[in-house]
């Protein structure tokens, strides 16, 4: 979490550079409080895949939640709307609205909106053909990020592990084409080619000592399967197969380790969830570490661990 006060326009500035970098996070944005609270509406926050948070959507009774929350949106790919607060405090719930208790001593309350915001794919065609140029096209006419690149210009450096690349070279220099792709470890590679084109493609590298795991990952042939196309019509082919990779998630990095979110633990005392860390006034009791949400908290499990503890970890 960032150190400095940062107000919503500093968190759409950041939220723009992520996007420009390939980045994917949630925006959270507070839409309605009941004080006291330290949320305001219209308060802002980044939340990563790992868990960082950049921004203002509360204190700590709200913020572990959102954090949690945020991840589980990016993982199902599905905004959420978020009613923090004792389900006392609310009548009727709008349909679509979670309703998540937290035990904060303010007794206040918000509801937060978390939108899981999903980078462009990076397209890279490798080629000069009429079918290179139209998929690049396409490409750039749904608002992805598409380079056109000469087989002869080619390198693994044009690449990164989200990029989807599409071999398009149809003969002038396959092979050299893939090599570089594959050193690269992006996301997709594809090769325009019949199979048994492609199987010669893959054994000339297979012979030339290119890993085989990294060989596995080429497509080909590439594209949905509509009969007899035209070499344009190919193109767009290609583009309905990525289209529909992406929808189920799949243009993601295999290799790509993910980042570990941060550890959470719930407060024995009010059942609040909070980092497992050391911010958090962590307290060891018969070998165990607990973590609390505040100095009272800890203070209470100090003077009577046996009284938040469940019956089966007494000792």
């Amino acid at each position: 979490m960032s150190d400095v006060p940062v107000d919503g326009w500093d968190v759409l500035e950041r939220a723009a550079a992520l996007a420009r970098r390939g980045e994917e996070f949630a925006l959270a944005t507070v839409v309605w409080r009941q004080g006291p609270s330290s949320g305001q509406q219209g308060s802002r926050a980044i939340i990563t895949a790992a868990g960082e948070l950049y921004g203002w959507i509360g204190g700590a009774c709200a913020e572990p939640i959102v954090i949690r929350e945020a991840q589980r949106a990016m993982v199902e790919r599905e905004p959420r709307l978020l009613l923090l607060g004792e389900p006392e405090q609310f009548g009727a719930v709008p349909e679509g609205m979670t309703v998540l208790p937290i035990a904060c001593q303010s007794e206040g309350a918000i509801e937060v909106y978390v939108e899981p915001v999903f980078s462009s794919p990076h397209l890279v065609v490798v080629g000069r053909s009429p079918m290179a140029h139209t998929l690049c096209q396409l490409g750039r006419a749904l608002g992805w990020r598409s380079d056109l690149i000469d087989a002869a210009e080619f390198s693994a450096a044009d690449v990164d592990s989200r990029a989807v690349v599409v071999v398009a070279t149809q003969g002038h220099g396959d092979e050299e084409a893939i090599e570089q792709a594959v050193k690269a470890l992006p996301a997709y590679i594809g090769l325009v080619a019949s199979r048994k084109r492609g199987d010669a493609v893959l054994g000339y590298l297979t012979d030339r000592d290119v890993p085989q795991d990294a060989l596995d990952r080429v497509r080909v042939p590439v594209g949905l399967d509509l009969g007899h196309t035209s070499h344009r019509e190919i193109a767009v082919a290609i583009l309905a197969e990525l289209v529909q990779l992406r929808a189920s998630g799949a243009l993601v990095a295999d290799h790509a380790t993910a980042a570990t979110a941060p550890s959470r633990a719930i407060d024995p005392v009010c059942g609040m969830t909070v980092p497992a860390d050391g911010t958090s006034r962590p307290f060891e009791h018969a070998g165990v570490t607990y973590y609390f949400c505040s100095a009272g908290c800890r203070s209470a499990f100090e003077r009577d661990p046996v009284a938040y503890l469940p019956k089966e970890t007494r000792c």
